[in-house]
């Protein structure tokens, strides 16, 4: 009977049972992708990760992403997750300042600030600003009034993932706002996205950074405590529209659920030719097996 090791880490939170939980199976040596499909789906956790060999030069190790329904380009929370654990591990060298991951999306680059606990960060894909939608349709798909909805028209931002970024006023219209599998079918319709999935981001500005939520029905996700891959293309939305507070701030997330997490930004180089940095720390919860 094949066994398995795998562990879970709370990501982007330096609290346990915070943060967005990962699951991590550090040699995938065996599995093939429908059983990384079903392993995801057992866990039911907003991602799970299985580390396998590179296949790309200048990559130091691979990782296959999985939601409880399919598999990811990319995905922020599992690349941090991720890289602790081969940290930890010692998969890459304990100590390491940089390396980087193998994922579908192609190679990404990984640094760490050392420390006591670590900040680790990515360097986000290429980001794609794609087609907006309507703000009444908006507010109407969350359940909210028009009023709720900055004067900046939402839009699909990502990273070989569709996502809608739709900005709020306050932080009390982020947590009033709701969406639904027919809502989100509309504002796809709306954005005329050929992705298989969209997500829906919701945000707003303030001086730390911005406050938000995200939903991810489609993904299998109702609501994501913590979107890495999503705060890179946020960051590139509010630095357009002139509302990012500088170079370096955090986007807190996952409040309205009861899983507080902090993501770190930092923007780098001359305006449009920027690169956006998201980086966050890892808690290590749980090391168990499992056996099939």
């Amino acid at each position: 009977m094949p066994t398995y090791r795998y562990r879970v880490v709370d990501v982007f939170t330096e609290v346990p049972m915070e943060g967005n939980p990962l699951a991590v199976f550090p040699d995938a040596t065996g599995l093939d992708t429908a059983t990384m499909q079903c392993i995801a789906k057992e866990l039911n956790l907003s991602e799970t990760a299985f580390v396998v060999p590179a296949t790309r030069p200048g990559c130091d190790i691979g990782v296959r992403i999985f939601t409880p329904t399919r598999e990811m380009l990319f995905a922020g929370h599992p690349t941090i997750g991720t890289s602790w654990v081969l940290l930890d591990e010692g998969l890459v060298s304990r100590g390491s300042e940089h390396f980087t991951l193998d994922e579908k999306i192609g190679p990404v680059p990984i640094r760490v600030d050392a420390g006591e606990r670590p900040l680790i960060w990515l360097s986000t894909p290429p980001i794609e600003f794609r087609n907006t939608a309507d703000r009444s349709l908006c507010a109407r798909v969350l359940g909210l009034n028009l009023a709720d909805l900055l004067d900046i028209p939402p839009q699909d931002v990502g990273t070989g993932n569709a996502i809608a970024f739709i900005p709020l006023r306050s932080t009390d219209a982020v947590d009033r706002a709701w969406i639904e599998l027919p809502g989100v079918a509309e504002l796809k319709a709306a954005l005329r996205t050929e992705a298989p999935v969209l997500s829906v981001f919701v945000f707003t500005p303030r001086a730390s950074g911005a406050y938000s939520r995200m939903f991810a029905p489609e993904n299998g996700i109702v609501e994501d405590p913590a979107t890495g891959g999503a705060t890179g293309p946020l960051a590139a939305y509010m630095l357009a529209h002139s509302l990012a507070p500088g170079t370096r701030w955090i986007s807190e997330q996952g409040v309205k659920m009861g899983r507080r997490s902090l993501l770190h930004v930092q923007i780098r180089g001359d305006r449009g030719s920027e690169t956006f940095d998201v980086g966050g720390h890892v808690t290590p919860l749980v090391e168990a097996t499992m056996r099939f």
